[in-house]
């Protein structure tokens, strides 16, 4: 498995259908195998959080889900084929299940909003098997009975929509006791495949400025945004051989 190393995070260089090959093949291997979508937020998160890094080290899969992941690349003298987003690989495994048989659950989003979701992708994709459905907003206490209604259902591929870096934990310690074979982290996508949320037109995403769309539909998130410049400025400051910027 080829990683390229983006300020200290491995991303494998796949496009979509060879990271649908990869699930494939660790549905075929057996075992529960976590999937990580890191953008530059979550690479910039991880410097920070030890635990959501080591996380991500230890994936069996990690895809450049953001533009300027791949654009890292490119200036770090490791090019990625492209863009590989949590939510176009979801939905390119939601239509491999539903032409093989496996399951999918959704677990994430506001009460209500997996279900929306579940609906729609049930309707695009015909024969789609949905194990079940869970919203994220469950307490500690909770957990356990979730744990359970998701290990009952024995789904093949769970999608955790929990946000980062909550969902690549959770996941990550839930997954080989669950005994499910793939987790994948797809953040807010449920508010997306369930309608709640419009995604980015595709010319907008081509050019690399679904943050400034998503920004200008959520003002909300601009202070997130400050590490945008500060992972630009930490990848020019890897290549010109200056060492780690935080």
């Amino acid at each position: 498995m080829e990683r390229v190393k983006i300020l200290d995070v491995g991303v494998d260089r796949v496009d979509v259908q060879e990271a649908v090959a990869r699930c494939r093949a660790f549905l075929a291997q057996g075992g529960s195998h976590l999937i990580c979508t890191p953008n530059s937020e979550m690479i910039m998160a991880a410097r920070q959080h030890p635990e959501l890094a080591a996380a991500l080290a230890r994936a069996d899969l990690v895809i450049p889900d953001g533009m300027g992941v791949v654009w890292a690349g490119k200036i770090l003298g490791s090019p990625l084929p492209g863009r590989v987003t949590g939510i176009d690989l979801f939905l390119a495994l939601c239509q491999a299940a539903a032409r093989e048989g496996w399951s999918i659950y959704l677990l994430g989003g506001k009460p209500g909003v997996a279900q929306e979701a579940a609906a729609k992708l049930a309707a695009r994709f015909q024969g789609l098997k949905i194990a079940g459905c869970q919203h994220g907003y469950f307490a500690g206490r909770e957990e356990p009975a979730v744990l359970s209604q998701i290990k009952r259902a024995a789904p093949e591929i769970l999608a955790a929509g929990l946000g980062s870096p909550r969902q690549e934990l959770w996941l990550e310690e839930h997954l080989p006791k669950l005994g499910v074979p793939l987790g994948l982290g797809i953040g807010g996508s449920f508010d997306v495949l369930s309608g709640q949320k419009k995604r980015a037109p595709q010319a907008v995403s081509k050019l690399g400025l679904e943050w400034a769309w998503r920004l200008a539909k959520e003002p909300s998130r601009l202070p997130r945004m400050t590490a945008l410049p500060r992972f630009a400025l930490a990848v020019l400051k890897e290549r010109l051989g200056g060492g780690r910027d935080q």
